[in-house]
């Protein structure tokens, strides 16, 4: 098997990373960065979102487990004390498969039919570089709504948990295959009407946002912010794609949730 480590990059992470490395290479295994078929990841969901984009072309060959040297992470289920009974799970224990759905990001561009696709492990987000943002929301080929406010937030399963969750978003257990968008501030007077309320889409469906009255904006991928310019339309839908967790024992959803947010 060859496996790949990623690192937070602190003392803490980087001595546990050195750690496995030497522990896994005594098992025979082998260390290849460019065409693992496992990523450990160790910080926390930061490092595995950093890792999931780093491997994001061979997300149907590779596997990621993360260990979280900091607070509880909804991706990272191992924590520092368990890496030598991990080490021989990996190395020694055929692990579990289990696939969460993803986001797929396509943003078209006024010129020459360009776009750009990028995927979502938590969620992408749309604002205006300056002032209000208004945008077309078309559902399934349909006009919905036109939104006016701070901007708009969409989120996997997964993700639900992140900024969505901050947002007033509802939390989706993972293996719903859907999509979720919510409202950052909207305007709603007798002039102006939203929704007002978080918008759950499945997989089959897709949300397009077309620019109003601008065509600048500032977009997030996960950790990632892009400025686009001359923007004709943003497209969210699930993606074929997913990404694969390596499990070694069970992880179980609302237990995180509870971790998360209710336990002491």
């Amino acid at each position: 098997m060859r496996f790949a480590i990623t690192s937070k990059g602190d003392q803490k992470s980087n001595i546990l990373m050195h750690k496995i490395r030497t522990y896994l290479l005594d098992f025979d295994l082998i260390y290849d960065e460019d065409q693992p078929d496992i990523v450990i990841s160790i910080g926390g969901d930061g490092t595995l979102l950093y890792a999931f984009h780093r491997y994001s072309s061979r997300l149907s060959k590779t596997a990621f487990v993360g260990i979280h040297t900091g607070h509880l992470g909804f991706y990272a289920d191992w924590i520092p004390d368990e890496i030598e009974k991990l080490v021989i799970a990996i190395a020694k224990t055929p692990y579990q498969v289990v696939e969460y759905p993803l986001l797929e990001v396509i943003i078209r561009y006024s010129h020459a039919g360009k776009e750009a696709r990028y995927l979502a492990l938590n969620e992408s987000t749309v604002k205006s570089i300056d002032g209000t943002l208004v945008m077309d929301v078309e559902i399934r080929g349909q006009h919905f709504e036109r939104f006016r406010g701070d901007g708009l937030c969409v989120s996997t399963p997964s993700g639900s948990t992140a900024y969505n969750k901050a947002l007033g978003g509802a939390i989706i257990h993972p293996s719903i295959s859907a999509i979720q968008i919510a409202e950052m501030a909207s305007i709603n007077n007798r002039v102006f009407r939203t929704v007002g309320s978080p918008l759950i889409l499945p997989a089959h469906h897709t949300c397009l946002l077309k620019p109003v009255n601008r065509s600048d904006f500032q977009i997030t991928i996960d950790h990632l912010t892009l400025l686009h310019k001359d923007v004709k339309s943003i497209q969210f839908r699930v993606p074929e794609e997913k990404i694969r967790f390596a499990r070694f024992r069970p992880f179980p959803f609302w237990k995180r949730v509870h971790d998360s947010f209710i336990s002491d």
